[in-house]
């Protein structure tokens, strides 16, 4: 047994994800995405985050078990992770919008559960749940913003959080400064590579 301090729920992320490219199994069908890599399953539909002006792929969405799943990968200090920063950055952002925000201690380490203001079509006023989860890799950190029906049913969340851990992170050997988003693309078509 090591004396080394490991943070909650972060102790069996190399055997459970999200991986390291180190750490992936490489004869599995990942979709590559430049940054991350997904893990293709029946029902999960994908889409890129584009950023309007520069058109730079800033997260990708995906859609599964009836719920969101939105991730972006960033670079991260070799010695210390950026979660417990992101989440008191995230609670001040949703608290400032006028929403609530509570921690918990959710299957993947500390979460954060949201309230968020949204408006309606109609512009009424109402509330959208969301799931902030985030793990610290090897000079990586992948955040997650979980919505849909994983924020509140337990088999869905269970599924989505499956599909969290599946994904693998690739930092790449390029010096970057921490907290800078691990750049993302367009998948190859299938059958070219």
């Amino acid at each position: 047994m090591s004396d080394d301090v490991t943070p909650v729920g972060f102790g069996d992320r190399a055997s459970t994800g999200p991986f390291d490219e180190s750490e992936a199994n490489p004869v599995r069908p990942y979709i590559d995405l430049g940054g991350i890599k997904v893990l293709p399953r029946e029902g999960l539909n994908l889409r890129l985050e584009v950023e309007e002006q520069t058109k730079r792929i800033v997260a990708v969405g995906l859609d599964y078990a009836e719920s969101t799943l939105q991730v972006q990968p960033f670079a991260a200090p070799r010695s210390s992770g950026l979660w417990d920063e992101t989440r008191d950055q995230i609670r001040q952002q949703i608290r400032q919008q006028g929403g609530r925000v509570e921690e918990r201690e959710g299957p993947l380490g500390p979460e954060l559960l949201a309230e968020v203001p949204v408006a309606g079509p109609d512009g009424t006023q109402g509330k959208r749940l969301a799931r902030f989860v985030g793990v610290d890799g090897p000079r990586w950190f992948l955040r997650g913003v979980i919505g849909g029906a994983a924020t509140s049913d337990v088999e869905a969340a269970a599924r989505v959080e499956d599909l969290f851990r599946s994904i693998v992170v690739v930092r790449g050997g390029s010096p970057m400064p921490p907290r800078d988003l691990i750049p993302l693309k367009m998948p190859a078509a299938p059958g070219t590579a």
